[in-house]
């Protein structure tokens, strides 16, 4: 099932995108209407997908929304907490933007971006060039995590997973490279969008052969495949679970490959007017303008 979230007349619902169609379960008689959000309906577990998998065969007008009359949102509007990314996660990336010997990672490298960095997948992406004037892309795959786990085995690391979604790591490089670390340079408002939907694992046999491809103003700017990840998801949610808890709802940014902005001869960068678009093959584009912020 391809899952979002999106708002109506000012409410923040959640829905099954059926192409053309929203199927909004809260309007269903049959369905607990105490599962109002992503969130909730993940926590439910997996016996409230397969009631709404149910559901599918027994729905009318009543029940949809015209998706195209709608705000589509990120499909977590709001994460309990900071979205989780890898950074060199492939090696075409660890190559252009190594300085001296290629040396790739031991183990993953992780940082975080502020949970209220997250932004639709069609929404504009407000820069402040006085702030930043070097806003970086970066598509990659994002993991969505089912249920709450510590201690996960590798072998069975994979049945923690939700389903995927498509994630732009918009990145200040100038910031990054200030403050000696990533966290601020990753987390200004509205420099994570994502969606445009949940796809849920059962849709994704392997999520290891998944195109990724990135473009800004029509320009192909990244291309590759998530087979060339260093490390697997498995392996990441069983590193990130050795000692922290990973929680239901939980998001995972899973590495961009080469081709970013600051590694380009010469760098290019995000600026007010452009439109960026990145896509995982199987999951769907999400499509961001530029603007400047307006500060008052």
């Amino acid at each position: 099932m391809r899952l979002i979230s999106f708002n109506d007349a000012g409410q923040q619902q959640w829905g099954v995108d059926l192409g053309g169609r929203i199927f909004v379960p809260c309007r269903h008689s049959q369905w607990n209407k105490q599962i109002d959000s992503m969130l909730a309906l993940i926590d439910a577990g997996p016996d409230a997908l397969v009631q709404l998998r149910g559901l599918l065969d027994d729905i009318d007008a009543s029940h949809c929304v015209d998706s195209e009359q709608v705000e589509w949102l990120a499909p977590i509007p709001r994460p309990r907490q900071n979205v989780m990314c890898l950074g060199l996660n492939y090696k075409d990336h660890v190559e252009e933007t190594a300085t001296e010997e290629v040396k790739l990672p031991r183990s993953p490298i992780v940082f975080t971006k502020a949970a209220n960095s997250v932004n639709g997948p069609y929404a504009d992406i407000e820069i402040d060039p006085d702030v930043s004037s070097k806003m970086d892309w970066e598509v990659e795959l994002a993991v969505i995590i089912g249920k709450t786990g510590m201690s996960i085995d590798e072998e069975k690391a994979m049945d923690y997973v939700f389903g995927y979604t498509v994630l732009n790591d918009v990145t200040a490089r100038d910031r990054q490279k200030w403050h000696k670390q990533f966290f601020i340079g990753k987390s200004y408002k509205g420099t994570c969008p994502m969606g445009p939907a949940i796809v849920t694992a059962d849709e994704i046999p392997n999520p290891h052969d998944l195109n990724v491809i990135s473009r800004v103003n029509g320009i192909e700017k990244q291309s590759s495949n998530t087979a060339h990840q260093i490390f697997s998801i498995a392996n990441v949610i069983s590193v990130l679970s050795q000692g922290m808890e990973l929680e239901a709802g939980d998001i995972i940014a899973t590495g961009t490959p080469s081709g970013v902005g600051y590694a380009r001869t010469p760098p290019e960068y995000l600026m007010p007017g452009d439109l960026v678009e990145c896509e995982v093959e199987r999951i769907g584009k999400i499509t961001n303008h530029i603007t400047r912020r307006v500060t008052r």
